[in-house]
């Protein structure tokens, strides 16, 4: 039973890992990199999309903190964006927490077996979370700009507005990718509640999110993944001999 429990947390880690990596690759591969005047930039991305998938799937913490992890490290990787990390962490497990919150506390999807249920739930959530971050991330990303960076107010004013314009343009792409993952079979069986163990499917479900993101193992690609599998491994090697995890490796 211990053992069961152990190996249930594991696998959630490991899928929260896998998740956080394919942020960190939507971040950074699949980016549109919008420059702003004195070296600043924002971005038109879909990483936010598989925070919330994150949520949906695995629950608000998990969800939110694969977001938060998965951008936190692309952003530390890029000399750009650097700087504002911290407020990445922050804002990307809010999206998490908040998402989880509607769609798993409050609509309980994976206590119904009606997919029309889950569906229109799944998407409201997802609209919650992204809408938060679509009114935090200009708000937050400015007073951050200006009182901890000691941006000027002119340049902090103008990031702040494209920063806006972006945020709500990655919000509606997001929605819609989440809302056609949500119309699949494979998301269903995922988030819905089956009588069954997650896990005999959801590896392979986010392995498929990977390969259509990266069908070509390229540019390290799947060596960002086995980073983030890394401190898992570590925590426990039983790990590497996980169905799922083999699946992956092949």
């Amino acid at each position: 039973m211990i053992m069961n429990k152990q190996n249930a947390t594991i696998m959630k880690l490991a899928e929260t890992a896998l998740l956080a990596a394919l942020c960190f690759v939507s971040f950074t591969f699949l980016q549109i990199k919008i420059p702003v005047p004195g070296g600043d930039a924002t971005s038109l991305h879909i990483g936010n999309a598989f925070c919330v998938i994150g949520a949906l799937l695995l629950g608000g913490w998990y969800g939110g903190l694969a977001g938060a992890i998965g951008m936190t490290i692309a952003d530390i990787m890029d000399p750009v964006y650097i700087t504002v990390a911290p407020k990445t962490f922050i804002l990307k497990l809010c999206i998490g927490l908040i998402t989880g919150l509607v769609a798993h506390k409050i609509a309980k999807i994976n206590e119904s077996h009606d997919k029309k249920y889950v569906f229109k739930w799944s998407v409201i959530a997802s609209v919650a979370g992204l809408g938060f971050n679509v009114i935090a991330d200009p708000v937050v990303g400015y007073f951050y700009k200006r009182l901890i960076l000691g941006q000027p107010q002119e340049m902090a004013d103008v990031l702040a507005k494209m920063s806006a314009a972006a945020t709500l343009v990655n919000a509606v792409v997001s929605v819609v990718l989440v809302a056609l993952q949500c119309s699949t079979p494979c998301f269903y069986q995922n988030a819905a509640y089956t009588g069954k163990t997650k896990t005999t499917v959801l590896m392979p479900y986010l392995q498929s999110q990977f390969t259509f993101l990266f069908p070509k193992k390229e540019n390290g690609a799947a060596a960002i993944l086995l980073f983030h599998f890394f401190p898992f491994i570590l925590l426990d090697k039983s790990l590497l001999f996980q169905p799922g995890f083999l699946l992956f490796l092949l």
